[in-house]
């Protein structure tokens, strides 16, 4: 799931001679609500569609699915799934718990989420999270490399009851049931068919909160479901999501008392938010990787030889100086493509990047000269400018980069105003060098940090990589039924990386976050995001 997408919301800026974005105390969004900042989603807040930071926060408030990753540990546990049977990895039975309904009353059934999983699958919906249907069987009819649809549903479902369906994958994957908590698996109700522009403007949902009303660009106000028939029931009235373009400026209306949360501390803040806010500061180790991304379909950096000049840059950079100095310790330097959080047994090996990920300006200088030098004799990193914090780093970056090189102007960054057009230019294929990328995991499996943004046409895949072999592993890894040899195969795929370096692991990053006097009991999950229905009032 990429970063988070932050639009604007100029409200106060005349009066407070800020570029402010929310205006007036806590207690505006109303009796217990919380205000929290947050950024406009890239895409609607359909399930299947939503794949950034900011659309899932949306998600996880509006609804459940058949498992839900703790908050906590972060282990996929049933919730609207009673059972999910199989005896051979391949073949699942799915039994839902009776009860269940979306918030417009309508009963929450087996057909909510076949019909949910088709919709997303079709290629004709153009759903951005298609390809996390890919292991059903049938999606190669549904979801073609080319041309058009030769069905509309995926064949290997079939409806038994009202609370019962079945699956078949086109190979096995005992780790599949894990990867049911997340948004692209959630059960749409029927008026997201009947009336689709209508759900799109006020999303209907069955997790604990619903959507009151949506500004775009301005303010998401979600209140609480009173007839939820969950048990992780929200603590408070509602959650109203303000948009910023700054998170300066969020940090700013937190310490004024204009707003209750934040969850991204910005990096010019962090030498001085423990003593700005004690107790209410969160800095916890999360499941996001940040690194960067080369446009491999361009020659200059993806051809033959070139990767000894992606391997050379990421030994010209200080991960340990720049994650001291400008993040104050909230990053580690990262020596995979994956996170710590998932500890060994999600698939997590300190070390599978090797040499090319430790601090070496002279083997930096001998690789980049040897794979034919910089594109030009230069180099820009690409990184979207609408908030306070990727400059800093960047800066740095670049600075690493050219002291390691001894050139003044060999890296240089080249920001894009808003990340709506960062997201346009990588998504046509317009970068001319490498380009700043985070990726925050759907669910704590290893596959998730590799698949997704490393196999050929993955979803996620902004640099277009592809290596035969390192699908090829990806693929027996997923058939493993053991889960100690999936993941030593994912990591023999990781091994790949390491010698064609399609990406530069930068650091892991930790969540981050503040909050007022006027809530408590707040924390992040494992993947950085306020568990907002936890959250209390004071």
């Amino acid at each position: 799931m990429r970063g988070a997408t932050l639009a604007k919301w100029a409200v106060c800026a005349a009066a407070t001679g800020l570029t402010a974005t929310a205006c007036g105390g806590g207690g505006a969004a109303g009796a217990g609500v919380v205000s929290a900042s947050w950024g406009d989603p890239q895409n609607p807040l359909e399930p299947a569609n939503t794949n950034e930071v900011q659309g899932g926060k949306v998600l996880e408030m509006l609804f459940r699915g058949l498992k839900r990753y703790n908050p906590k540990t972060g282990a996929a546990e049933n919730v609207i799934a009673d059972r999910i049977e199989t005896t051979d990895s391949q073949h699942f039975t799915v039994t839902l718990k009776d009860g269940w309904s979306f918030s417009n009353g309508e009963k929450v059934t087996a057909h909510s989420f076949v019909d949910a999983w088709n919709y997303g699958a079709l290629l004709t919906n153009k759903q951005k999270n298609a390809p996390f249907f890919q292991y059903i069987d049938g999606f190669a009819k549904v979801h073609p490399e080319s041309g058009t649809p030769k069905a509309k549903t995926l064949s290997g479902m079939a409806v038994k009851d009202a609370r019962t369906f079945t699956v078949t994958l086109n190979q096995k994957f005992s780790s599949w049931p894990d990867t049911l908590g997340y948004t692209a698996f959630m059960p749409l109700p029927h008026s997201f068919y009947t009336d689709h522009s209508g759900w799109l403007r006020k999303p209907v949902g069955n997790g604990p909160y619903r959507v009151d009303s949506y500004e775009k660009g301005s303010v998401l106000r979600m209140r609480k479901w009173g007839k939820y028939p969950g048990s992780d029931r929200a603590r408070n009235a509602g959650i109203d999501l303000r948009v910023y373009t700054d998170n300066n400026t969020a940090y700013t209306d937190l310490q004024a008392g204009n707003l209750d949360l934040v969850d991204d501390v910005p990096a010019a803040q962090l030498k001085s938010v423990k003593s700005d806010l004690g107790d209410r500061y969160i800095n916890q180790p999360a499941g996001i990787i940040q690194t960067l991304t080369f446009p491999m379909y361009d020659k200059a950096w993806g051809g033959p030889g070139k990767d000894k000049v992606r391997r050379g840059l990421s030994m010209a950079i200080d991960r340990n100086q720049i994650t001291r100095e400008i993040f104050q310790r909230t990053r580690t330097p990262a020596t995979d493509w994956t996170s710590p959080v998932l500890g060994a047994d999600g698939g997590y090996k300190a070390g599978l990047c090797g040499e090319a990920c430790v601090f070496n300006p002279g083997r930096a200088r001998q690789l980049i000269k040897e794979g034919g030098g910089l594109p030009g004799g230069r180099m820009t990193v690409t990184y979207n400018a609408d908030t306070g914090s990727h400059k800093d780093w960047i800066d740095a970056l670049c600075n690493s980069i050219n002291t390691s090189l001894g050139s003044d102007n060999a890296c240089t960054g080249a920001p894009v105003g808003t990340f709506g057009d960062f997201r346009n230019k990588i998504a046509a294929k317009r970068m001319g060098g490498p380009f700043r990328a985070g990726w925050q995991m759907d669910y704590p499996l290893i596959q998730n940090f590799l698949q997704p943004l490393y196999y050929t046409n993955g979803s996620a895949n902004d640099g277009k990589f592809s290596n035969h072999g390192f699908d090829a592993l990806v693929d027996k890894a997923n058939a493993q039924t053991d889960t100690g040899r999936a993941v030593a195969t994912f990591q023999d795929a990781e091994k790949v990386l390491a010698a064609q370096m399609p990406s530069i692991p930068l650091w892991y990053q930790n969540g981050s976050g503040g909050y007022s006097e006027r809530i408590s009991n707040v924390s992040l999950n494992p993947f950085s995001v306020p568990v907002y229905n936890e959250i209390k009032v004071n």
